[in-house]
């Protein structure tokens, strides 16, 4: 079985006391399904990285944590920011960036998410890069570009070392929220072949297939497993389908049922 990451962030749900019935709740459901080539991560809203970093830690749940933003400078006159250097004294080591939601609300660029990522490598931070394609770009065939050079961008100025500590997720906008549609696998599978084959080029055969490349998007029960099995994604990012414990365990427990089916 290979090794997938699977993880998912909350957004702007959860507060304090929810987070910790999360909690409560994995650390019943999780060590049964758990399995040595799964890495479960989870992204909490910045009130609660520290309490549930500190309750994996307590209970040893082999779980990682991370924040769902951070600023590129390393502090200053930045109001309602919070810096790489306060999310690593949180117990986190990943940090989403580029997410969609972040891109057209808040109008991050592409130039500003390749800050971030160096910012996040110096401070021991794993950067978590979103990209997507639009319903629109989708439409005109130009996904392919869109996510290519969103990737490229991100990566700008990083060493093969440090491109292999971060991670890439395929999220398209057209898949994610209540009203998306998920990717099929293969149209998953098209898309990851075109970043592999980007990042083999960008840094070499051996390397670039060390990079992990991973699928958000309307993730669910029905079809993560077909989703992972994709010789190009090493792992998952799931949205609301895993926002319930149990929920999430399900699919943990799915896909790694899947994979030892296939190799008996």
């Amino acid at each position: 079985m290979k090794s997938l990451m699977i993880g998912t962030s909350w957004k702007m749900n959860k507060p304090l006391s929810e987070a910790m019935a999360y909690c409560e709740a994995l650390a019943t459901h999780l060590p049964p399904v758990m399995h040595p080539s799964i890495q479960p991560f989870f992204i909490p809203p910045f009130t609660a990285i520290q309490p549930v970093s500190d309750f994996f830690r307590m209970h040893t749940l082999p779980c990682l944590t991370g924040a769902q933003n951070m600023h590129q400078q390393e502090a200053g006159a930045w109001t309602g920011e919070i810096s790489a250097s306060m999310i690593a004294e949180t117990g986190a080591t990943l940090v989403e960036m580029g997410h969609s939601e972040r891109r057209g609300a808040f109008n991050e660029t592409d130039a500003a998410i390749n800050a971030k990522v160096h910012t996040a490598l110096r401070h021991g931070l794993r950067p978590l890069v979103c990209i997507g394609d639009s319903a629109d770009e989708k439409r005109w065939g130009v996904s392919i570009e869109t996510v290519t050079r969103q990737m490229k961008i991100a990566l700008y100025g990083l060493s093969a070392t440090q491109a292999q500590q971060t991670l890439i997720a395929y999220e398209p906008i057209w898949a994610i929220g209540e009203q998306g549609v998920p990717a099929t696998p293969e149209q998953a599978a098209e898309i990851h072949q075109a970043l592999r084959t980007a990042l083999c080029a960008l840094y070499g055969e051996e390397h670039g297939h060390k990079i992990p490349l991973l699928y958000g998007g309307s993730v669910n029960l029905q079809n993560c497993a077909e989703l992972a099995a994709q010789p190009n994604i090493d792992g998952l990012f799931i949205g609301r389908a895993a926002w319930d414990a149990a929920g999430y365990c399900a699919i943990v427990q799915r896909v790694v049922q899947d994979f030892i089916a296939k190799a008996q």
